[in-house]
């Protein structure tokens, strides 16, 4: 029997911090639960494609965008289970163990608690907000989200749209979402750029935008600069 779980990563000029990405998922490997990775790239120019070729990931290309990405990374992998990380998601050693222990129910999708590579209070208490907003049913994709095919494909799946491709998912999926007993650790650049309180605050305004029916071309836009 073939190892059940597919791990489906969009990437865009993600060298730096994909190694270190995919060098987390090596438990699974070892494990017998990974049977694949699928790399699904927007055109990148640095050296993200010879990485992904060395890992022997499956990779498929595409336009730059998010949520197209993740739909045709999906589309591509084979397991009857979809794994959705970012490229700088660093899964916490022991992640193997809650996975497969919630792919015992095909009822419901998981996500992982967040951490963030940065110290102080300010990750901390970004980090307890994102934990809050998950368990009110809208955990990001930096949390990833492992799901079903079956789940997947009667969801809808993610729509192919450049931002809140995470959040439209994710309210297909209201009620059947649970927290796994793991930690997704992701990079925080984008906050120590324009400040931890400052960028929390624009995306909570962003997802606000959302849900009263803005563009997420138009936010996806005002996200990028």
């Amino acid at each position: 029997m073939r190892a059940p779980l597919s791990i489906v990563i969009p990437t865009l000029d993600a060298a730096e911090e994909l190694p270190a990405t995919l060098a987390c998922l090596v438990e699974g490997l070892e494990a017998g639960l990974v049977r694949e990775l699928v790399i699904s790239d927007g055109g990148s120019s640095d050296e993200t494609t010879r990485i992904a070729e060395g890992w022997g990931a499956n990779l498929v290309h595409g336009p730059a965008g998010r949520g197209g990405q993740l739909a045709r990374g999906a589309a591509a992998a084979g397991g009857a289970w979809l794994l959705f990380l970012h490229a700088d998601t660093h899964l916490a050693p022991g992640w193997t163990a809650a996975v497969a222990a919630h792919m015992q129910n095909r009822e419901s999708a998981g996500y992982f608690r967040l951490r963030f590579r940065a110290s102080g209070p300010a990750p901390r208490i970004v980090a307890g907000w994102a934990g809050l907003r998950a368990r009110l049913g809208l955990p990001y994709g930096d949390q990833g989200l492992l799901i079903s095919r079956a789940l997947y494909q009667a969801s809808g799946g993610y729509p192919d749209i450049p931002l809140m491709e995470d959040v439209a998912l994710a309210r297909r999926l209201r009620g059947r979402l649970t927290p796994l007993p793991a930690i997704a650790e992701t990079g925080a650049e984008r906050y120590l750029r324009h400040g931890w309180f400052r960028h929390g605050a624009r995306n909570l305004w962003r997802l606000a935008r959302y849900l009263a029916g803005a563009d997420p071309h138009r936010l996806a836009r005002g996200y990028d600069r």
